[in-house]
């Protein structure tokens, strides 16, 4: 799922480029919204059944039509974990207001912005909005473990397929006790080769009898501990094949690809590769 950012002041034209970026990308996928809100949303207003059933202890609350529209409320949630449930359905996810999110974003209004700034403009009028998209495309898409299994099971062949498997692989705090604690990782990779490698490793293992689709994500970026970093999915016509192609997977992954990792302990920080 591609990502975008809108922010600026309020008088910049923030949802009228929101609407136009929608029109422009409703042919090439499923678009998803999010817009930042300092109040509470109307639709959970004291005495509406979805603010009872909050007050009496719900976490969150659903709201379901006979029209299969739908609307939801809840008193916790971040944007990385929207972004997170959304990338298995939506191929694009607009977010309006979020200027410290760390995402690809137009800053508007001179409004500075946490992410990467794909454009800079003073009013959303003055943006060139194909021209942003073709920017868009180029940034690295969000992936989850979720979306990768999702797009392994659109696979052609999947009806031929009796098998899932996965890798995950995690920031970890310490690897003992006794260890100073990890602050984050860093990764970087060497861009054009690394997705080539990435490429010829997917297709290697796909020409593998029984196995009927892989994916491969390796994330970029500081991960502090516990983040994910790294998925490998494999469907597979039986579970021997998925499991063997999923090791030889992540095994080749951090032998082939240009990948650099640097590591942020309490008392130091070093690249991996130069150790």
């Amino acid at each position: 799922m591609q990502i975008l950012g809108v922010v600026g002041p309020s008088n910049c034209g923030k949802t009228t480029l929101v609407e136009r970026l929608v029109s422009e990308l409703a042919e090439r996928g499923q678009i998803a919204t999010i817009k930042h809100c300092t109040h509470e949303p109307d639709l959970d207003t004291e005495g509406k059944d979805t603010a009872r059933h909050r007050a009496s202890g719900a976490d969150a609350t659903f709201g379901l039509t006979d029209d299969e529209g739908w609307f939801a409320t809840g008193s916790e949630r971040t944007l990385e974990e929207t972004l997170d449930d959304l990338a298995p359905a939506y191929d694009y996810a607009i977010v309006e207001g979020y200027s410290d999110a760390h995402i690809p974003q137009v800053a508007l209004g001179g409004r500075e912005a946490g992410g990467d700034v794909l454009c800079e403009a003073e009013r959303a009028d003055a943006v060139d909005v194909e021209a942003l998209i073709e920017m868009l495309e180029a940034t690295d898409p969000h992936e989850t473990l979720e979306s990768l299994v999702a797009e392994v099971e659109r696979a052609e062949t999947a009806e031929r397929a009796g098998a899932i498997a996965t890798f995950t692989g995690r920031v970890r705090a310490r690897d003992g006790p006794d260890d100073e604690p990890t602050e984050h990782l860093e990764f970087e990779r060497y861009d054009g080769l690394a997705e080539e490698r990435m490429a010829s490793l997917r297709a290697d293992l796909e020409s593998r009898e029984d196995v009927q689709r892989v994916a491969l994500h390796h994330r970029t970026g500081v991960l502090e501990p516990g983040e994910h970093i790294v998925f490998v999915v494999v469907l597979a016509g039986h579970r021997t094949s998925a499991f063997r192609a999923v090791e030889d997977g992540i095994d080749r992954l951090k032998a082939e690809v240009p990948l650099f990792k640097k590591e942020v302990t309490v008392g130091e920080e070093f690249w991996r590769h130069e150790r």
